[in-house]
């Protein structure tokens, strides 16, 4: 082992025995864990964030499986990485099975052209894919490829899976036993908690604790919570604000205000914050929920959201931090009614789908004197000349007559609607 490596990489698992954590797909009575084992294994794509294993369990198939292991990044690789790969595979002199495991690291970001070159192999069997990413590889990776694969969504690790590792690289040989360190458990279940489920950024940031720690004058480097804080700033990032867990989030910010939960919305829009998400973004899923959630139970919801979507464009962040989560709270604790949203969406559907007819021609515009002999705005009612400021008269086409679109519901006050209208 060079110990000029890197402590992440030193502490790779070489086999399924000293791999940590995914116990829901690598357990041994599971298909994945069973395949690794008998070596029987077909193309697979594992998902999931960073640090959490996928680049560790290839590393595992490579030492385990009899057939040729070839890696490829997908950052730095082409299409004629992927052909000299196939050919090596497919020399008989040097590879007697014909056939090779292939892992393409951050697959995701191979092209649509790369990734069709792949195909034809894949098909046959002369290349079994083991493809890692942290995207959605349903939007990421060609559905073709995902077809002839088996996905495996693998999970942040837990504090505990992170604590286990990092109590192993005190210990082992390959890892930072010879540095004599005196660290107690509670620090190092402070590290990985910070590491939130990223092995790698714990694993680096102990590292970097060790060494640049003077030896105590007893022959130990001793690890203090302050060092380790230090050396592990911040709590790590809980998503990328350009990933797939980005949707995620604000898919969850939304339905929380969406569910009356102000707690969990501004939980959200904290995790949000921290990932450095646009606060105007933040603003305008703001706005959307007011008039789409709230709507007419509380008018005054989407008023306030447009203030703070106002307010945040003058002031920026920080301090738009305090009227994003002002909004939010309103719009999240206000009573909710999608009556608006119904109608739209229902108006839409006939008016894309139906013979909607033609509007009535007492209801349509006469700007020249000669179209009224035409019957345009002929018998229009002005409302403001009866009273109550309202008048029965047709506005439908004739085709659309008795319908309805804006239906009230429970949390929506009528008190102030016209009397003779009818809902």
């Amino acid at each position: 082992m060079d110990m000029s490596e890197p402590l992440a990489y030193r502490m790779m698992p070489q086999t399924l025995d000293e791999y940590v954590g995914q116990e829901d797909i690598l357990g041994k009575d599971k298909i994945l864990y069973r395949t690794i084992k008998a070596d029987r294994l077909s193309s697979i794509i594992l998902w999931g964030p960073p640090g959490c294993g996928k680049t560790s369990l290839a590393r595992v198939i490579s030492n385990t499986t009899k057939y040729k292991f070839t890696k490829l990044n997908a950052v730095t690789a082409g299409v004629g990485d992927i052909k000299n790969a196939i050919a090596e595979a497919q020399n008989m002199l040097l590879n007697p099975s014909g056939k090779c495991i292939l892992f393409i690291d951050e697959i995701h970001r191979f092209n649509k052209l790369q990734q069709d070159a792949l195909l034809p192999y894949v098909e046959k069997g002369t290349v079994i894919l083991i493809g890692a990413t942290t995207e959605n590889p349903y939007f990421e990776v060609n559905k073709a490829l995902i077809s002839r694969s088996m996905v495996f969504r693998l999970h942040e690790l837990t504090t505990e899976n992170v604590f286990t590792i990092l109590k192993r690289a005190i210990d082992s040989e390959k890892g930072l036993k010879k540095y004599n360190i005196k660290i107690e458990d509670s620090t190092l279940e402070k590290i990985a908690e910070t590491a939130n489920g990223d092995v790698r950024t714990a694993l680096n940031g102990l590292e970097v604790a060790v060494l640049t720690t003077p030896f105590d004058t007893d022959g130990f480097i001793h690890i203090t919570d302050e060092v380790a804080k230090e050396c592990v700033q911040t709590r790590k990032a809980v998503f990328d604000k350009s990933g797939d867990s980005h949707y995620d989030n604000i898919s969850a910010f939304i339905k929380s205000m969406r569910g009356t939960d102000p707690d969990a919305a501004i939980f959200y829009l904290a995790r949000a914050l921290n990932a450095g998400e646009d606060p105007m973004f933040l603003a305008r899923r703001i706005v959307i929920c007011a008039s789409e959630d709230v709507g007419m139970a509380n008018p005054m919801a989407l008023v306030v959201a447009n203030s703070a979507m106002q307010a945040v464009h003058m002031i920026g962040m920080p301090e738009a931090r305090i009227i994003l989560a002002e909004a939010a709270v309103y719009v999240a604790t206000s009573k909710k009614s999608n009556a608006s949203y119904n109608a739209i969406n229902s108006a839409l559907e006939d008016v894309k789908n139906k013979d909607t007819g033609t509007i009535p021609m007492h209801i349509r515009n006469a700007p020249v004197e000669g179209m009224k002999k035409e019957g345009y705005h002929v018998g229009y009612k002005y409302p403001h000349d009866y009273p109550g400021h309202y008048v029965e008269q047709q506005y439908l086409p004739d085709k659309m007559l008795e319908t309805k679109y804006f239906i009230p519901d429970e949390n929506v006050d009528t008190s102030n609607y016209q009397k003779k209208i009818k809902y």
